[in-house]
């Protein structure tokens, strides 16, 4: 898969492409809809699948105050984003100075011009341009005059006729319920980053630990959580390897801790990991963080912890989440 952040003098085999248009932040069940569609109109027409997607997220330009809420940051985002099948990933940047295009430049410089779209594909309420005046209308419209096709994806729903979104995902992570967050998402929801160098207390208790920041990261409910954890940038041919482990997340309270991270403590392991990227999939929610009257009663918890994560995680079946969704609705 490539990665585009520039499109001027796009290669040839990078152009024409079938493009699906989003946010796609989790891309979960929903937005592999849409990708699923789009790849079936690639297929026809003969062309690579694309996926145009937007960085930083637009939310995060307009209320730069407010916490972080992405499911998946860029880099995590490609890796899901190879896996469904993705021939090209096109990053356009998301400035003040692109958000104040009019929704006809942006068709024309960018989709027209730049990338030489053949189809598009977007969701049913998907709208663009300055004031967000853009919308399926208008590229219908231009598709006509400039040769490129459109289609208004249909959007999938769960059993109870509910369509399947990042903000539900979102909600689901904040109330300590990462099962049903994955149950849309198609797979456990990640935290990858790299394994920072702390102040080494896990180890003088008899638990060391990795410490990922979650500076680009939604921060969950706060507490502890059965994961599973693979070291990154080695999956292939089935090869990648998942450990079974516990983890904290949030501020660490016992030893005066501040800024909220991952602290993640890995079953039968036993190598430097410093400076390397990690993977970790929040599978259970266990408890909510708390803080200990000392590091004696610490490492009680940490035990009882790990002997609950251990239980639960051996008991996984090996594909513990269930794809199928009931139906699907027409936007």
């Amino acid at each position: 898969m490539a990665v585009f952040h520039n499109f001027t003098n796009l290669p040839d085999d990078a152009r024409r492409a079938v493009v699906a248009i989003g946010n796609f932040d989790g891309v979960h069940l929903g937005h592999q809809a849409v990708i699923g569609q789009a790849r079936a109109i690639a297929e026809k027409l003969n062309r690579p699948l694309a996926v145009l997607t937007f960085e930083p997220h637009p939310r995060s330009l307009f209320k730069p105050d407010q916490p972080c809420f992405r499911l998946t940051p860029m880099i995590a985002k490609a890796h899901a984003l190879k896996k469904v099948g993705v021939d090209h990933v096109y990053i356009q940047d998301f400035t003040l100075d692109f958000a104040k295009k009019s929704a006809e430049s942006f068709v024309l410089e960018t989709l027209v011009r730049d990338l030489g779209a053949q189809h598009l594909v977007i969701g049913g309420d998907f709208c663009f341009g300055k004031d967000r005046q853009g919308n399926a209308t208008l590229l219908e419209k231009m598709g006509k005059e400039h040769g490129f096709g459109v289609t208004a994806a249909t959007l999938v729903e769960d059993k109870n006729d509910v369509v399947l979104s990042s903000s539900r995902i979102r909600e689901y992570l904040k109330a300590g319920r990462p099962g049903d967050a994955a149950r849309i998402l198609g797979r456990y929801w990640e935290i990858d980053g790299t394994v920072m160098h702390g102040f080494k207390r896990g180890r003088t208790i008899g638990f060391p630990t990795a410490n990922l920041s979650m500076k680009n990261y939604l921060v969950p409910s706060l507490g502890v959580y059965a994961v599973r954890v693979a070291k990154a940038g080695v999956e292939g041919f089935g090869l990648t390897h998942w450990y079974n482990g516990v983890a904290n997340i949030g501020v660490r309270p016992t030893v005066d801790g501040e800024a909220v991270n991952l602290e993640v403590f890995i079953f039968d392991f036993d190598e430097d990991i410093y400076d390397m990227d990690l993977r970790v999939q929040i599978v259970e929610y266990l408890r909510p963080e708390k803080k200990f009257d000392g590091l004696t009663a610490l490492t009680e918890q940490i035990k009882n912890d790990s002997e609950q994560a251990r239980k639960l995680l051996l008991e996984l079946p090996d594909h513990p989440i269930d794809p199928v969704v009931s139906t699907t609705g027409q936007q």
